[in-house]
């Protein structure tokens, strides 16, 4: 199982730290992922992680705003997100990747976490 966790309410321009934990400890050697949605919009990329975490990608709306880095002794995976903007306002999930590479596409995802929810008021 997936958890993640950290989300909140922060006003735009504040930061918030999520956490993904992999409690059954299946992710160590696949990519982590996170996703987004908005209320009426599809699920989609935010970043990704490679399994040792060489390898990196983020979508261009969150670039030089958010970081993924994870912790394999840990078992966690973290999204900082910083300057954060109402736009950034939705359920962020977590995922395990199908393969050990980097990958944008929720088909390159096998096991899902629950959501958290982040809101940015303006």
């Amino acid at each position: 199982q997936l958890q993640a966790f950290g989300g909140g309410l922060v006003q735009a321009g504040g930061s918030l730290r999520l956490s993904c934990a992999d409690s059954r400890r299946t992710f160590s050697n696949n990519a982590v992922g996170w996703f987004r949605q908005a209320p009426g919009k599809e699920r989609e990329f935010v970043a990704s992680i490679s399994w040792n975490g060489g390898s990196t990608a983020l979508s261009d709306p969150v670039k030089g705003r958010f970081t993924i880095s994870r912790d394999r002794a840990k078992y966690m995976v973290y999204l900082q997100m910083n300057s954060l903007k109402p736009d950034d306002t939705a359920i962020y999930y977590c995922a395990r990747g199908r393969s050990s590479g980097v990958t944008t596409g929720t088909d390159g995802y096998n096991l899902w976490g629950q959501g958290t929810l982040v809101t940015v008021s303006s």
